[in-house]
Order: C-alpha cells, then structure tokens, then sequence
C-alpha cells in the first residue's frame, strides 16, 4: 500500500475518532476537525489513485 493511502486511512479513522467525540461531548470544533480530518483523509487517498494509475500508465512494457 502506497504512503498516501495509509495517512488517507489514518486522517479518516483519526477524524471519525474526533467527530464521534465531539458529537458525544457536543463539542461542535471537535466535531468540525473530526470531519476536516476525515476530508483530507479522503483527499489523500483519491492523490495516491491517481499517483497509481499514473504509475501503471507510464510504465513500459
């Protein structure tokens, strides 16, 4: 698994971890950060699609 999937997952489980606090303490900022991490967890990991198939385009035969 490429580095950009493996911090994509991370930020994902990282912010579900936060929103699900902020929601069960009703901290709306932990909440709001909970779901920033898990949008740029998402961001990471679309990079590391694209960097795959960029790869496997490139590559000679």
């Amino acid at each position: 698994m490429k580095q950009e999937h493996v911090k994509g997952n991370l930020d994902k489980a990282k912010g579900n971890v936060k929103e699900a606090l902020g929601k069960a303490t009703s901290n709306e900022r932990l909440e709001a950060e909970g779901r920033a991490d898990q949008m740029s967890g998402k961001v990471k990991k679309k990079v590391g699609d694209v960097k795959d198939a960029v790869e496997t385009v490139t590559k000679k035969p």
